[in-house]
């Protein structure tokens, strides 16, 4: 068992409100037992929102430590025409090995995650050879071309097997030779590099939620919810389903309305 949980949120400024609101969902949802260690990557926080998130330190003792990006790095993706909501801290997970080079294994959350359980077990899983685990997306159609195909929203990364793997390497020269081809940003990234390669877990830990409906398992009782799509909880006259999960945190963290 690993004793403290590695927990990674990709954001720029626009974005810290929520990585926020996903941070206060895992520190809520912890137990007393969890030891939790935040890394921020950070695409240009302003000085107030780092301070809210720091202090979010006082739902439970945990560290947080923000790790400055050069953006210069992921000058490549900025080509990638994809959807409009994919922004470029996307990318950050891809760099991921060399970003955080003294952690061997960590969870990534996207910014639009709430986390209503204790991320032990998740953090815990066996991955045996496995340098990535995650979700099925739910779009069925990828998965008849690529039977593994991964949500990339909530991924359990072995960095050290990646590290082994030099999967960063081929992610970067993925994009550099495929850039004009792709749609799905860097899920599609991942996916496609790691083809039949990612573990499969249980869609407990990645509800994919859009617009009305629920289009996962576990509607009653997800342990993590994903309001994937363009449609966001926080935006005016959301139809997100279980956007009251969202409301439900943010209440409870620095930024409550």
């Amino acid at each position: 068992m690993n004793k403290e949980i590695n927990v990674c949120i990709s954001c720029d400024d626009n974005y810290a409100r929520h990585a926020g609101v996903v941070t206060t969902s895992v520190l809520m949802n912890a137990t007393g037992s969890d030891n939790l260690h935040f890394y921020i990557l950070d695409g240009g926080i302003s000085d107030e929102n780092k301070s809210k998130i720091q202090s979010l330190s006082s739902i439970k003792d945990c560290k947080i430590d923000f790790v400055d990006i050069d953006e210069n790095l992921f000058s490549d993706f900025r080509k990638i025409t994809t959807h409009a909501y994919i922004s470029l801290p996307a990318y950050y997970r891809l760099k991921m090995p060399t970003l955080l080079p003294d952690v061997d294994r960590i969870i990534y959350f996207d910014c639009d995650v709430i986390v209503d359980t204790s991320l032990k077990d998740l953090f815990n899983i066996e991955m045996g050879e496995y340098s990535i685990a995650g979700v099925l997306d739910i779009k069925k159609k990828m998965q008849k071309i690529n039977p593994t195909y991964t949500n990339s929203g909530i991924l359990v990364m072995d960095l050290k097997n990646m590290r082994e793997q030099n999967l960063e390497a081929k992610f970067f020269e993925y994009a550099q030779k495929h850039w004009n081809e792709i749609v799905c940003g860097d899920q599609e990234i991942i996916n496609q590099v790691c083809k039949g390669k990612i573990l499969n877990i249980d869609s407990k830990w990645n509800v994919q939620i859009s617009n009305f409906t629920n289009r996962s398992d576990y509607t009653k009782n997800p342990a993590i919810v994903h309001f994937i799509g363009k449609n966001k909880p926080w935006q005016y006259a959301s139809f997100s389903y279980r956007k009251d999960l969202y409301y439900k945190y943010l209440q409870m963290s620095p930024w409550a309305l």
